[in-house]
């Protein structure tokens, strides 16, 4: 895919919540680990946190996603709808490769931003494979073409069943500058894939640069 362009589209969150009613179509593509990818820890769904978000940022494309915790280190690119609505995601045999759904905010701008990836693909774990181990006032990092870097802290971390998404509560507006990081999750057979997805929210808390 191209890098992702300087315009920037802000449709109102209630036509978000139509077009990603289904919740997020990444499937499982190769080879099953031994466990399967982790899970959050009981308890992690619980949303909260005791740091203050920082001021929202004005919009600025995002090109690079870093979680230092589980060594993700990936470029970002731009990712819309596919041809049945889903909320699409990067070319699956890119493995380090994460995508900004450019329907939402740009990270760091009052609103729910989002990103996703694949769980693995035919050669093994992709990027997001470890999101599930993350836990509760963690930290991701997301590199802006302004050269500024919005830091979130993690206030919430869930596993959600495709068939019954919880679209609003993933998906809207708070009033304060989030993120949300997703990847497939739960349950998996070889016939369905994986039963759902794992959800990350993020808190944006501090500024780096700019």
């Amino acid at each position: 895919m191209s890098p992702a362009p300087s315009k920037i589209r802000r449709p109102s969150w209630s036509f978000l919540a139509v077009v990603l009613l289904a919740g997020v179509l990444l499937v499982h593509h190769g080879v099953s680990q031994a466990d399967g990818p982790p899970q959050p820890e009981p308890g992690a769904a619980k949303l909260g946190t005791s740091t203050p978000p920082a001021d929202p940022l004005p919009a600025s494309v995002p090109r690079r996603i870093r979680i230092p915790e589980i060594g993700v280190d990936a470029p970002l690119t731009e990712v819309g709808r596919d041809a049945e609505g889903w909320l699409d995601a990067p070319p699956p045999r890119k493995a380090n490769l994460a995508g900004w759904f450019t329907g939402a905010v740009t990270p760091g701008q009052r609103g729910t931003a989002v990103i996703d990836g694949h769980v693995d693909n035919a050669d093994g774990p992709a990027v997001f494979y470890g999101l599930g181990s993350l836990k509760k006032g963690e930290h991701i990092e997301v590199e802006r073409a302004d050269g500024r870097t919005a830091v979130f802290e993690i206030h919430g971390i869930d596993v959600v069943d495709k068939a019954d998404f919880p679209d609003r509560r993933v998906y809207g507006s708070t009033g304060l500058p989030e993120l949300r990081v997703i990847t497939c999750g739960g349950t998996y057979s070889k016939r369905s894939g994986y039963a759902g997805n794992v959800v990350l929210y993020g808190l944006l808390t501090s500024v780096r640069g700019g």
